[in-house]
């Protein structure tokens, strides 16, 4: 019985050695950066986005040219609310980050999803992994005023 006894206990340990040492040797990022909104200009396009700053990972964009009364919404979530529309019916490029097709929306600058983000810095959203609210920082507040006041809506 020792016979079979000590080679079973030494492949156990060779076995949990061999665990922790994955463990301790893997490719975990730990200074990965949260998550904000960001405003950004392409020529009279305004662009806000929340995701990492520059970056590709973004949960949602919104862009708007001055004076436009609507946003086109793109990204992995949507605002919630019944008032969002699919954007024109044309041909879509692929998008290259998800392989799929580039989904953008539409929605009122007036619809209440965009009010309550300009008015108090959350914007509840809706995405394949349910429904949860984006919050901005008081920094992050002044970003999306300017994003509005460049869409020609001012306290929205």
């Amino acid at each position: 019985m020792l016979k079979f006894a000590i080679p079973a206990v030494a492949a156990l340990g060779l076995i949990a050695f061999a665990a922790q040492s994955q463990a301790t040797n893997s490719d975990v990022q730990t200074n990965v950066a949260p998550m904000a909104w960001h405003l950004s200009h392409e020529g009279d396009l305004a662009k806000l986005a929340y995701g990492v700053a520059n970056s590709d990972q973004l949960a949602l964009m919104m862009t708007c040219a001055p004076g436009e009364a609507q946003a086109v919404v793109y990204g992995d979530v949507k605002p919630a609310g019944p008032r969002v529309h699919k954007a024109l019916m044309h041909a879509v490029a692929i998008d290259p980050l998800s392989g799929g097709l580039a989904d953008e929306v539409r929605v009122s600058v007036e619809d209440p999803s965009l009010k309550q983000l300009a008015q108090s810095g959350k914007m509840a959203v809706e995405g394949d992994a349910g429904a949860f609210e984006l919050t901005a920082t008081a920094a992050e507040r002044k970003l999306i005023d300017e994003f509005f006041a460049h869409c020609g809506h001012r306290g929205v």
